[in-house]
């Protein structure tokens, strides 16, 4: 049973790592011993479940079925030792989120150190995607995303500010030599600083008002990835040259000191703030409970 265990594992940080040399620098272990394990793994099962080449190995469609059911499986093993080493103390553990750079930015910072101030044994490992992912299949406790992106069989506890709004804003001197659109079409002829996801799809621009949208895809001198390249777009907008279109929350400190002026603000759309997510099939660990518990005692308080 120990050995079928250790292969297993062996087989799971392969999938993980996305091949042996990446796996076996993990688990400080030979390459060949993982793919030993793997060979072993799938001669009691019969089944092949890796394609391999001398350049890279890529899962079958039995080794990726297999891969997402073992990882949930192994995290409820990983969740129950640590709720019962958890009743002899307070929590402890390892919380991993997955989250946009906006909710890192906007909804973690009121949350996580007030947390880990009050839970000292918990470690939470974040890290930032854009793109939406199967949090049980990548090793994630939790998520954060917007309702839109929620899946239906998820639990979604609100977390952060209940209501934002998208902002259009641009430099004093920027507007003073462009002018100040008037009207969301305007923006046709201003240069506006746009975004797009990893995966290549832009971002478009939305506004609304009194039952009136509008939705235009930005073109200007600049596009940036969604997330991660935010900031870029926000010093290029100070620097003049052109519109840039952000959380209200992103922008607020720029407004404050004078460094952009708001655009259209009678246009802002309004949406609903973030979720925590996480599955309902499976244990939840220690560290997660606590999480989830803070973020409603925050709420409530």
């Amino acid at each position: 049973m120990a050995s079928d265990l250790d292969d297993i594992e062996a087989f799971l940080s392969v999938a993980r790592a996305g091949g042996y040399r990446g796996a076996a620098r993990l688990r400080r272990v030979s390459a060949s011993g993982l793919s030993e394990a793997v060979r072993r793994l799938e001669g009691r099962l019969g089944v092949r479940l890796m394609h391999r080449t001398t350049r890279s190995v890529g899962l079958t469609e039995a080794g990726r079925r297999l891969s997402g059911r073992l990882g949930a499986a192994i995290a409820d093993i990983g969740a129950a030792l640590e709720d019962a080493a958890s009743l002899a103390d307070q929590p402890s553990g390892t919380l991993r989120l997955n989250v946009p750079v906006s909710a890192a930015r906007l909804a973690l910072p009121r949350v996580l150190p007030p947390f880990l101030a009050a839970y000292p044994k918990i470690v939470v490992e974040v890290t930032t995607q854009e793109s939406f992912v199967d949090i049980l299949a990548a090793g994630f406790d939790a998520g954060i995303r917007y309702e839109e992106r929620l899946e239906q069989d998820m639990i979604a506890i609100p977390i952060g500010p209940r209501e934002q709004r998208f902002a259009a804003a641009a430099s004093a001197a920027y507007l003073a030599r462009r002018g100040c659109p008037g009207h969301p079409r305007d923006l046709a002829q201003h240069a506006c600083l746009a975004s797009r996801f990893g995966t290549g799809r832009a971002t478009p621009w939305e506004f609304e008002r009194e039952g009136e949208t509008v939705r235009l895809d930005p073109v200007g001198p600049l596009v940036v990835e969604a997330g991660g390249g935010s900031d870029l777009a926000v010093d290029a907008a100070i620097a003049g040259i052109g519109i840039v279109f952000l959380f209200e929350d992103w922008l607020k400190l720029h407004f404050e000191r004078g460094e952009l002026t708001p655009v259209l603000e009678d246009w802002w759309p309004r949406f609903s703030g973030p979720f925590l997510y996480y599955s309902g099939r499976r244990l939840v660990p220690p560290p997660l409970r606590a999480f989830i518990d803070f973020v409603r005692a925050s709420a409530a308080g």
